[in-house]
Parts: structure tokens; sequence; C-alpha cells
């Protein structure tokens, strides 16, 4: 199983950046996936969630509306699109998929929102 995490980088409040993971190793299209963040100095935690066929997403209360996240099966990737970001959203974005029940991570990607 490989989980390789992109996009991130360096951007204003109110600015957008669009994560991707892309996976490999094993059948993504029959798997939940998700997205996590860590902040410095803070424990890692759950941002957002997809059902395998892209039907069913869920979020935590604190993107809500801000956040989306969407699969592409054909070519195996996740992503996180993030707009209207804050300061607060600075953390090390990572995707996990649940994989013969185990947790798979990326390796992560930073994200910082700052002026």
């Amino acid at each position: 199983v490989r989980l390789v995490e992109s996009g991130g980088g360096l951007v204003q409040p109110g600015g957008s950046l669009r994560l991707s993971c892309a996976a490999a190793g094993f059948t993504f299209s029959s798997y939940t996936m998700s997205w996590y963040r860590q902040a410095p100095g803070k424990e890692r935690e759950w941002v957002a969630g997809i059902t395998s066929t892209g039907g069913t997403t869920n979020y935590a209360d604190a993107v809500k509306g801000r956040f989306t996240i969407s699969r592409d099966n054909a070519n195996n990737i996740v992503f996180l699109q993030m707009n209207s970001l804050k300061p607060e959203d600075t953390a090390v974005y990572y995707c996990k998929g649940r994989i013969w029940a185990r947790d798979y991570w990326g390796q992560g990607t930073q994200v910082t929102v700052s002026s």
C-alpha cells in the first residue's frame, strides 16, 4: 500500500489549495478514504472522509462549508479542495486508508496559511 500526498504550500488567508493523494497497492475503489491534519504541538485530527463510491462525505465542524473531499476512482486519487483558508488551518495534512483492517498513512504535505 502506498499513499502519496501533494499540493501543499504557503497561501494567504482567504486563499485556496487543492491537495491530492495518489494511492497504489490496493483496490482503491473499494475503500473509504480520509484526510487528517496535525498542527504543531497538537494531536492529529480527522478532517474529512469519503466512502468508496464517493456517495457520502463527512467533515469536521472546523472545515465544514470550506473544504470539499472528492475522489477519482479511475485514477486512484483522493482530493481535498480547501477554500477560505484560515491561519488555524496550518498543519501537515495526511491521507489515510483503512485497508485490510489496518490504517495506512501517507507522508503528509505541509499547508501554511499566513500573510
